[in-house]
């Protein structure tokens, strides 16, 4: 039986294994006690007969009545196909030795029907016989007693026969203690998960883009708390992120006020090739910024979802490419509408395109969709990426040092933003080493 993963099933199958443990505890000792008490319904009789027996021989009277089950018997009627019984015997002598009796043995055995060796009287052979008509047959216990001076004494009776109503009351009970227990845990189960289901659905379901709604504080108290601590730190997140953003708007304002100035500056600067390496210099400081401003404010974008055709946005991006001389191909592909934020996927796809450019001078991008997934596919021809780094390159800030330097490779920050907009739109990005040379990168989009 598989473990429930559930708080409610969790709590029900352990009270369950609690309550048949303490019913099998329960249920051994009372099979011990009525053990007990079956021993003393077989022992104690027949103690008492054995000690009248003894007492009317001393008496000189005779052991045997017409009704009297005592009897002499020339040998031990017990034989080998018989039953024994040490338990019941070691009993039986311990009791005849408390009443001041003294024997030799003390033999008992069970007996079937067709095992007896004890001459009945006629009152024995009545009994039985009306007890086989009404019960049908019944084993019979056999006790037999060797005196002191050598001679042995036996008599035989019927075994008191087995009570199944315990049983069936002991399952009664068991049955009872699981609807009185397992029924308030289930309700009180439930009451704590609901709510935490809730709260975890809740805290699965975040997003920064989102106006946080408080949850509902319903359950135990415990509960209560946690969920109003969830609520009271959503909001301070939320107030954080807000803060974060100011902050990042404020930092790009005050970056790119003296950068503009620097832009003006250098127009003065007569030695032309010095003046275009600063401007270059500016242009690549203007581009690290815009990427990490974008990349610290993705989760929370300003741009809505709107519905486009994904084909003639990647289509568009090359054409990009294309206007400045670049070499890039893209296969046509039929129109393909999804929603989107289009600015995001825009920069996505176009920075991918611009590390093929960049280390291998040329891209080969595609599209392919089936009613699931959208995929957009740039291949390049460049040195490729070892195994082992082809998920490290997606870390902000880290470069290929072997093939990648600062004058190619920028500050590390492309396939990091590329990464974090395709997973923010649900899908994920991934890199493969294409055959006969290069790297493959695959944009995957949900297409609902």
């Amino acid at each position: 039986m598989p473990w429930p993963r559930s708080l409610a099933g969790q709590m029900a199958l352990l009270v369950a294994l609690a309550l048949f443990m303490a019913q099998a505890i329960n249920l051994a000792l009372l099979l011990r006690e009525r053990g007990a008490v079956r021993m003393a319904q077989i022992t104690r009789p027949a103690a008492y007969r054995i000690a009248d027996a003894l007492d009317q021989e001393a008496a000189g009277r005779p052991v045997v009545s017409d009704r009297g089950r005592v009897r002499l018997v020339p040998r031990d009627p017990i034989t080998a196909t018989m039953q024994t019984q040490p338990a019941v015997a070691r009993e039986l002598a311990s009791q005849l030795t408390d009443m001041g009796v003294r024997v030799a043995a003390v033999d008992v055995a069970i007996a079937k029907p067709w095992q007896y060796v004890i001459p009945l009287s006629r009152f024995e052979r009545r009994m039985a016989m009306r007890a086989a008509h009404e019960d049908g047959p019944r084993d019979s216990i056999v006790i037999a007693v060797k005196r002191t001076d050598g001679r042995w004494m036996a008599l035989a009776g019927g075994l008191p026969r087995e009570d199944l109503r315990l049983f069936w009351r002991l399952l009664g009970q068991t049955l009872i203690l699981y609807v009185v227990v397992l029924v308030p845990v289930l309700w009180v189960a439930r009451r704590i998960s609901r709510p935490l289901r809730e709260l975890a659905a809740a805290a699965r379901g975040y997003s920064p883009a989102a106006k946080p709604e408080p949850l509902e504080e319903s359950g135990p108290p415990d509960v209560c708390a946690v969920i109003a601590a969830f609520n009271a730190l959503r909001l301070r997140v939320t107030a954080m992120l807000d803060e974060k953003d100011r902050m990042l708007g404020a930092i790009g304002h005050d970056l790119r006020t003296p950068l503009a100035a620097l832009r003006v500056r250098i127009e003065s600067v007569e030695d032309d090739q010095d003046r275009l390496r600063m401007a270059d210099t500016i242009a690549e400081m203007n581009r690290t910024l815009d990427d990490i401003l974008s990349l610290a404010r993705l989760g929370r974008p300003s741009e809505p979802e709107t519905e486009v055709d994904l084909a003639a946005l990647v289509d568009a991006v090359v054409e990009d490419f294309r206007d400045i001389g670049e070499t890039v191909t893209f296969e046509e592909a039929e129109r393909l509408r999804m929603r989107l934020r289009p600015s995001l996927i825009r920069r996505a796809v176009r920075n991918l395109i611009e590390n093929a450019v960049k280390y291998a001078g040329a891209a080969d991008v595609s599209l392919a969709s089936d009613e699931r997934v959208a995929s957009i596919m740039v291949a390049d021809r460049g040195p490729g990426i070892p195994p082992e780094r082809l998920d490290q390159v997606f870390d902000p800030f880290f470069r290929l040092e072997s093939s990648r330097n600062r004058h190619t490779g920028g500050i590390g920050l492309g396939l990091a933003l590329a990464r974090a907009i395709v997973e923010e739109a649900g899908g994920r990005i991934v890199l493969t080493a294409r055959e006969g040379g290069g790297l493959v990168a695959t944009i995957t989009l949900p297409r609902v």
